[in-house]
């Protein structure tokens, strides 16, 4: 059996590679985030398993695969990689749905807290007022009281739920909307108050978006939508760039439709330099660092191995995206 893993964001993948090797299994890791296609099907056309973090699989890809049965997405979002492709090729695709909900739901509170406090922007009056020599908070004020505030989570799946979690002894008033979610995990979402999506717009005081990316949700943070919003209101995303439409936050941010936003997440990451929210003084700006903790990425090492093992024993992987099932003759 081969291993290949396409693109990775740890320093080196050494552990993985001894570990593997104490199984007889092959593995070689590269980085091919941007190259040709024809140059990732190169390195990957002998791979029985690949193991992919942010390189594009689309389906002109997938569909030359003769030897591989698995490819496990490095991450939650699985937007990178066609898996009706991988289904019409008879390959599995897993993902790692457990990894970083922690981390990303704790970046996306600090954000929130961030906004609310204003503490990013606090330093220039601190800076300003220290060269003039007395305190001006003209260019700071209003702060508003975070208590008593409405907390729209636009998805409260595995991330949202936790953001509610975390947040519900703070005293906000939490009001949420996620279509897809079953009653059973509503009831245990007691305290959130069930909206509309308009209504989420137009009540948030802070809106954190937790949702997967697909044709629904793409760009659902627009003009329409923003518009809806309070003046007083912050967007804060930390799930996938393409939920909002940035050309449309830039414009309500400028003319001051809302207060400001958070963003960790870009359509084309890193931006380029002219990306047109870095000019803007009323958005705070990560590095998509959500995912970032040194337990989340032991976590999700640990967990694509087992993967990888449970493929090598003829097992299914444990989190698929599609609905392959491995078939008899690995039993």
């Amino acid at each position: 059996m081969k291993v290949v893993v396409t693109d990775y964001i740890e320093p080196d993948l050494n552990w993985e590679a001894d570990e593997l090797k104490k199984q007889d299994i092959d593995f070689a890791w590269y980085q091919l985030k941007f190259r040709p296609e024809d140059e990732v099907f190169d390195k990957i056309r002998d791979a029985d398993i690949i193991v992919v973090n942010m390189v594009k699989l689309p389906a002109s890809l997938i569909g030359r695969l003769t030897r591989c049965e698995l490819i496990i997405r490095h991450g939650i979002g699985c937007d990178n990689v066609d898996a009706d492709a991988c289904t019409r090729q008879g390959i599995q695709f897993a993902y790692q749905p457990d990894y970083c909900k922690i981390d990303v739901a704790e970046h996306a509170i600090a954000l929130i807290f961030a906004c609310g406090r204003k503490v990013l922007w606090s330093r220039k009056t601190l800076d300003d007022s220290s060269r003039a020599g007395q305190w001006n908070f003209d260019n700071l004020f209003p702060i508003y009281r975070m208590e008593g505030k409405t907390l729209g989570i636009l998805g409260l799946g595995r991330i949202g739920s936790r953001v509610f979690h975390k947040l519900k002894s703070f005293g906000f008033r939490i009001i949420g909307n996620d279509p897809y979610l079953s009653d059973k995990r509503r009831a245990a979402l007691e305290g959130v108050e069930w909206v509309d999506p308009k209504t989420l717009f137009q009540q948030a005081d802070f809106l954190t978006i937790h949702t997967p990316l697909n044709e629904e949700t793409r760009h659902i943070v627009n003009a329409k939508t923003l518009a809806l919003m309070k003046p007083t209101a912050y967007v804060i995303n930390t799930s996938r760039g393409g939920m909002v439409d940035t050309e449309a936050l830039a414009t309500a941010l400028k003319n001051r439709a809302i207060a400001g936003a958070a963003i960790d997440v870009y359509e084309v990451e890193p931006p380029k330099p002219d990306f047109n929210l870095f000019e803007l003084e009323n958005v705070i700006l990560t590095p998509h660092i959500g995912w970032a903790s040194e337990e989340a990425g032991w976590e999700i090492r640990k967990s694509i191995l087992d993967d990888i093992l449970a493929a090598a024993a003829g097992k299914d992987a444990r989190c698929l995206v599609n609905n392959i099932r491995r078939d008899s003759k690995h039993e």
